[in-house]
């Protein structure tokens, strides 16, 4: 039994490691905000909605075959909901009734197995039930191929025989042993039978032909009597506690597989559950190869943003394909790191097969990794500068780079003086473009993405953060000529309003 939800060919991974750069993706893309929302306080949904995000797909047809099933559950939350509670109720049971981890004796073991299969047969049966009635709603590959395995192999024949099987090893009637005799009368093992009258009627038992038997019974004060015949009970019970043990594994096995893969896709559903209580759409995206350089959205916008302040957010809309180098300017507080982040958040999203925040259309090529070079704070332990810690960073990623990955850079190598920090952004983002990585580069350094748009690259597109001429942002870009300010006179005038006794002259200087 294999739920396969998340991959068309084998089961998903609970313990996959995250990328070594994790920490920076989920810091730089404020993606805790993301998390948070798909878990709703549910420690376990964030922990596989992290995991699953994180570990992107590089697989164009594992992507869609996600999508295809995400779209189902989005049709059927209550159905695929129901499911999820299944088995999470296995989850419980087993921690509540299970003992058989603690047992040593193998009679211990059938026991405890016995009540595993018992309970597991009750959600199976509560899954065939939802099998039944809901299955013609989906259209996935992953649930037409779910539903198809649970009508085969958990027929009403099939389920009745397993019961039968289960009553059977309650041993009521007590347990039936055969041996061989060998010489000087040992024994060479015991089977475990089952009851000689198992199938007939109480008429038959009474009026049957006995053979001859013969019987002794262990007083209740012989100790050594009643431990001779348990070690011969669990001699006997050995082969059948093992078998039952690890049918009972095996349908834990499947539960807990299936509660992780259908955890993502109710985490999923929670998140858009929430952006359609604010107004916001989502689309599912079209997926181009690593290969090809494909970017171009409608509307797309920062998810992490919506869900922070609970209401709509300007998005953007951009056609960039066949380009590698994009390099935006503009107006502070204009929207150019909240585009960054929506583009990173949506590569992330796409990757994992889930839907995008956007408008109406999304259209990326696959990238092999991803990578984020924002600018930190100062080092509090002074042991490093900070253009010093912005190489080293840099460093690393230039480590783990390769052929047809992402880099998002938001005000990167700002710490030194114009002419240096332009330099060094030249030098990294021309070595980046030679080795066909995808460059998005955020920058206030005029001098480098002046620079740049003077070499008139067929791969390379310039945005702005639009301004109108009152000093309003409105929060869109628009593709244009790096601008040589960033209006920081505009933020100074907000703040300090006119007549500020600190700078009763800057009105009269602007």
């Amino acid at each position: 039994m294999k739920s396969l939800m998340m991959y068309r060919d084998r089961d998903v991974d609970p313990k996959q490691a995250l990328p070594s750069n994790h920490a920076d993706l989920t810091q730089d893309l404020a993606l805790g905000i993301l998390f948070d929302a798909m878990a709703l306080g549910d420690e376990f949904l964030r922990k596989v909605s992290e995991q699953t995000i994180l570990s992107s797909l590089t697989d164009g047809e594992d992507i869609r075959y996600r999508q295809s099933v995400l779209r189902d559950c989005l049709k059927n939350v209550s159905v695929v909901r129901e499911i999820y509670q299944i088995s999470i109720e296995s989850i419980e049971n087993k921690k509540k009734d299970w003992l058989g981890i603690f047992s040593t004796t193998p009679s211990g073991v059938l026991f405890s197995g016995r009540r595993m299969l018992q309970m597991f047969l009750g959600l199976l049966i509560k899954l065939k039930r939802i099998s039944d009635a809901h299955s013609d709603k989906f259209e996935s590959e992953g649930f037409t191929r779910f539903f198809s395995m649970i009508k085969q192999e958990m027929s009403e024949e099939y389920l009745a025989s397993v019961q039968s099987h289960l009553s059977e090893l309650e041993f009521r009637d007590g347990f039936l042993f055969a041996t061989k005799l060998v010489k000087g009368n040992e024994n060479a093992g015991y089977v475990l039978c089952k009851p000689i009258n198992g199938n007939k009627n109480w008429f038959r038992r009474i009026f049957r032909k006995n053979s001859p038997v013969y019987t002794f019974r262990i007083p209740s004060s012989d100790a050594y009597g009643a431990t001779a015949l348990s070690e011969i009970k669990d001699a006997g019970t050995s082969s059948v506690a093992n078998a039952v043990a690890q049918s009972a594994d095996h349908i834990d096995t499947f539960f807990e597989t299936l509660r992780f893969e259908l955890a993502f896709y109710i985490g999923c559903i929670n998140l858009y559950e929430q952006l359609a209580q604010i107004g916001e759409p989502i689309t599912f995206p079209m997926i181009a190869a690593a290969s090809e350089r494909r970017h171009s959205f409608t509307g797309l916008y920062d998810a992490c943003l919506a869900l922070t302040i609970r209401q709509q957010v300007i998005g953007n809309s951009v056609s960039a394909d066949d380009k590698e180098l994009f390099i935006i300017t503009g107006a502070n507080q204009g929207g150019k790191s909240t585009f960054l982040r929506s583009i990173g958040i949506a590569q992330l999203m796409m990757q994992c097969g889930m839907f995008v925040p956007a408008e109406s259309s999304y259209c990326a090529n696959i990238c092999s990794g991803l990578f984020t070079h924002y600018k930190r704070e100062e080092d509090a332990t002074m042991k490093r500068g900070k253009l010093d810690e912005e190489m080293a960073r840099m460093s690393t990623i230039v480590d783990n780079l390769s052929h047809d990955c992402m880099v998002l850079f938001n005000e990167s190598f700002a710490a030194t003086n114009e002419r240096e920090g332009s330099e060094i952004a030249k030098q990294i983002i021309s070595g980046r473009l030679e080795k066909r990585v995808k460059v998005l580069f955020v920058t206030h350094l005029y001098e480098f993405a002046h620079g740049m748009w003077d070499k008139k690259l067929e791969n390379a597109c310039f945005f702005v953060a639009e301004r109108l001429p009152d000093g309003t942002r409105t929060f869109r870009l628009m593709e244009g000529e790096p601008l040589q300010t960033s209006y920081g006179d505009d933020l100074f005038k907000q703040v300090f309003k006119k007549g500020n006794q600190l700078f009763p002259s800057f009105e009269k200087a602007t």
